[in-house]
């Protein structure tokens, strides 16, 4: 009986991948037709335009799972950190594998994370090591998750209630919200203070670029990210020396990390200022990105859209939320989540999809896939506010998910709700009201318009 019952779960979930993959590869059929039709550029623009989409890779993902959910190849398709090899997998319970297994798969950050703090690693560079224990338990007594509420979300939600009505009727997302915030954070949270605001955002954004988005290594976006980590390492610096030399006892991360050097001297001043450079790389680039991406999708869904307003109206934080992370499922802050194989290993085992991945080989873990795939996750393609929070890998999994993550559950909703309260909420006309990175792979203009 349970051979049976084994069987027939197992030929629903075959059918189950394989219509999912069956109206997708139709979708695209379309898509691609409509790029040949219209658009600018040449053939070849616009179809790469086309399928690399958020839309176009949920459907492209949806093919590869049903027919080929892991597969290997042998060409470097990331040149930025040392492999031989590139292994792509789709299926939600092989992408959470690979997660999992920090042993076989790890995070290959640490040398660059090196070349920003001129020496020693970072925690997020870092395997499940005593190290690593000791210094992300350092700074989870510095970095309260009861501050979230009591300090963190507070200060999120006056920030942007004071920037946005500035820009009553017309707000370059940004610009003038999203990037301020966070911010903010790192300066009055954080205790991270630059000598202007900008300057903290252009540092955070050149070194996020460049430790996690630039794959091919690029000499110009190194240069500039060195740069941004020698000024960041000034300023964190002068911010350690001039509150020892004031005296102030601020309860803030900093003033925390310094008290607990009584009774931790191994946690001294350069130890501290090479944590606070990894928060600070971590939170303003991704939350604002977050942000701008989950309001650009509720844009495009105006049932969504209304509901999000709706909650936002009533001041409904926690509804707001299901409304923005469902609409960030749509359009990730990262769609892959890359790891190098330490040795030749098979995920899937005991399956028709396992598959060896040999030592060195670059892992693209997709969790954007991962969050589609019907047989984890319920009518994937449909917009839905009641998923359970599990169901989301929109920051990491497992030992290296973002050591901010909760702290972004909560602050977005809170960015976010001044805007999506006014009436007749509406993208900018042109190309004003699209996504602009400016060069950058991180939102640089949005802006949107209302009554």
């Amino acid at each position: 009986m349970t051979l049976l019952k084994n069987f027939f779960a197992a030929l629903r979930a075959y059918a189950l991948t394989l219509i999912d993959a069956v109206v997708a590869f139709f979708s695209l059929i379309a898509v691609t037709a409509r790029a040949l039709a219209t658009g600018k550029g040449t053939l070849k623009e616009r179809l790469v335009g086309a399928l690399t989409l958020p839309s176009s890779l949920i459907k492209i993902s949806a093919v590869f799972r049903a027919v080929l959910p892991n597969f290997v190849i042998g060409k470097q398709l990331i040149t930025s950190y040392e492999n031989n090899g590139t292994a792509f997998v789709l299926r939600a319970s092989d992408v959470i594998e690979v997660l999992d297994r920090e042993e076989d798969f790890a995070v290959v950050y640490e040398p660059k994370m090196r070349a920003i703090t001129s020496g020693p690693n970072f925690f997020l560079g870092m395997q499940n090591t005593a190290q690593y224990q000791h210094d992300t338990s350092l700074m989870k007594l510095a970095m309260r998750r009861d501050d979230v509420e009591a300090v963190v979300t507070p200060l999120s939600r006056a920030r942007a209630e004071a920037y946005a009505s500035a820009f009553p009727t017309r707000i370059d997302v940004p610009q003038d919200l999203t990037l301020r915030v966070p911010a903010a954070i790192v300066s009055d949270y954080f205790g991270v203070s630059a000598q202007a605001e900008t300057d903290a955002i252009q540092w955070a954004t050149n070194l996020f670029w460049w430790l996690f988005v630039d794959l091919k290594g690029d000499p110009a976006i190194e240069t500039r990210a060195l740069m941004a980590a020698a000024n960041l390492r000034a300023a964190i610096d002068a911010a350690i020396v001039a509150r020892k030399a004031s005296g102030e006892t601020k309860d803030d991360v900093l003033g925390r990390a310094l008290e607990l050097q009584k009774g931790a001297p191994e946690f001294d001043d350069l130890a501290i200022r090479n944590n606070l450079i990894g928060l600070v790389i971590g939170a303003i680039p991704t939350i604002s990105k977050a942000s701008v991406q989950a309001l650009d999708q509720l844009l495009d869904r105006p049932e969504a859209l209304a509901g999000a307003q709706a909650a936002a109206q009533a001041g409904d934080e926690t509804l707001l939320g299901a409304y923005l992370f469902e609409a960030l499922r749509f359009n990730p802050v990262n769609p892959v989540i890359y790891r190098r194989a330490n040795r030749t290993t098979v995920i899937a085992a005991n399956t028709f999809r396992a598959r060896k991945i040999p030592e060195g080989a670059m892992v693209l873990a997709a969790n954007l896939s991962a969050m589609f795939d019907p047989l984890k996750i319920e009518k994937p393609n449909e917009f839905r506010v009641d998923r359970p929070w599990g169901e989301y890998i929109l920051w990491g999994y497992g030992l290296h998910t973002c050591f901010g993550a909760y702290i972004n559950r909560a602050v977005i909703p809170a960015i976010l709700r001044p805007v999506l309260a006014r009436p007749n909420l509406r993208r900018a006309a042109g190309s004003a009201g699209q996504i602009d990175g400016g060069g950058t792979p991180f939102p640089q203009h949005f802006v949107v318009e209302s009554d």
